[in-house]
């Protein structure tokens, strides 16, 4: 109850202000831009969204931490952190219900992109299936990407700050598992350094969903980063509350 109680008022809270509608429109336009002209969506001529789905990652790399910014470190930076923690709610509720009313935000985001789905089954006969993992995939490494910047969001008062912390650690795990990457990883590293390098990638796990192929290790490994940056986010608050 206390969870829904928080993702209710920070859900509203988003469109409050102009914010959500910014986000919406720069994730909306990006998005389409990136997928027809980048990735040359009717030019293929086949009857999928894969070029579409392989730009998700890198825009979510800049507009979920400035998404997730103000979680946080405005509430530390106003000081409405001691209220909220007045209430008869945990620390551990309060994390789940910002970070839960922010993941559905991009979920709203998300089904604002049906249309092109819709359009997708007029000219052609996609798989669908595929497409539904890849729309599950993008949900599960927002919720990751959300959990960073819940992190950062954290660890300090200054917005700008903990965007820029949480993009380059998004921009890291992204790249972990970028072929660049683990090619030079492969030139001294033995092995089971290559997999483990990759095994930490976003990127990695991603693309193995955008494939259609749901497996339970990728949606697992998108869980438990998720609870260990709130489990770290709650710590840190914690740190903040007894001081």
């Amino acid at each position: 109850m206390n969870v829904r109680i928080i993702l209710r008022r920070e859900l509203a809270s988003y469109f409050v202000t102009p914010i959500a509608y910014v986000v919406l429109v720069v994730f909306l336009f990006f998005m389409n831009l990136l997928g027809f002209w980048l990735g040359g969506l009717y030019e293929r001529e086949q009857a999928d969204l894969q070029p579409y789905f392989s730009f998700f990652p890198w825009l979510y790399c800049f507009l979920i931490p400035a998404l997730s910014m103000r979680l946080w470190a405005e509430e530390r930076r106003s000081g409405s952190i001691e209220l909220l923690l007045t209430q008869p709610i945990t620390l551990w509720q309060a994390v789940i219900g910002k970070f839960l009313a922010a993941w559905l935000f991009v979920g709203i985001a998300l089904a604002l992109t049906f249309p092109l789905w819709i359009s997708v089954n007029y000219l052609g006969n996609p798989d669908n299936g595929v497409i539904v993992a890849a729309y599950l995939g993008s949900f599960f490494i927002a919720g990751g990407f959300l959990a960073v910047g819940t992190f950062t969001s954290s660890l300090t008062k200054n917005q700008l700050v903990a965007f820029l912390v949480a993009a380059l650690i998004c921009f890291v795990l992204l790249l972990a598992g970028y072929p660049v990457v683990t090619a030079w990883f492969e030139t001294w590293a033995p092995q089971w350094l290559v997999d483990g390098v990759f095994g930490l990638s976003f990127l990695g796990h991603f693309e193995n969903i955008v494939k259609g192929v749901l497996d339970v290790r990728d949606v697992l490994y998108f869980a438990l980063v998720s609870l260990f940056f709130l489990l770290a986010s709650t710590t840190v608050l914690e740190s903040v509350k007894s001081r």
